[in-house]
């Protein structure tokens, strides 16, 4: 993304992240401590799992970017840009458990792997969807 007066980034909450690095290194001390092999055992996968959640959490940030020549995101995979004339931005709001969750879903061409459709959650943009959606608007020329 070019340095532009009108830009704005998402992630996750870096407190977030680093929660779960506390965890993680909570978890590795619990595991040291742990006599009993069965318990070693799932105690290995949780430190595992929070490692990968946490490592995650640090590595794509900012997991989206926006300016007025078009939005990136960030994944494993690497970071990807599109302009804004191949973007189409939706806010959809599913039912999950008996709750309402909202996601900001990013159309853009399949061109590249991180092409089709990009769900972005509330957790990994640290806001709302709508009110990100509402921003991209203000943002998108």
């Amino acid at each position: 993304m070019k340095s532009d007066s009108v830009s704005r980034a998402w992630s996750t909450p870096a407190a977030l992240a680093g929660f779960g690095w506390v965890l993680t290194i909570a978890a590795v001390l619990w595991w040291l401590g742990t006599p009993d092999a069965t318990d070693r055992l799932f105690v290995g996968i949780l430190v595992l799992v929070l490692a990968a959640v946490s490592a995650y959490a640090s590595l794509v940030r900012p997991r989206l970017e926006a300016d007025t020549d078009g939005v990136t995101v960030r994944s494993l995979r690497g970071t990807h840009s599109w302009p804004w004339q191949q973007v189409r931005v939706l806010v959809r709001h599913n039912q999950r458990f008996g709750r309402t969750v909202e996601t900001l879903e990013l159309e853009v061409p399949e061109q590249h792997r991180a092409g089709g459709l990009i769900v972005l959650t509330k957790l990994e943009l640290g806001a709302d969807a709508r009110d990100v959606a509402d921003q991209l608007g203000r943002i998108r020329p």
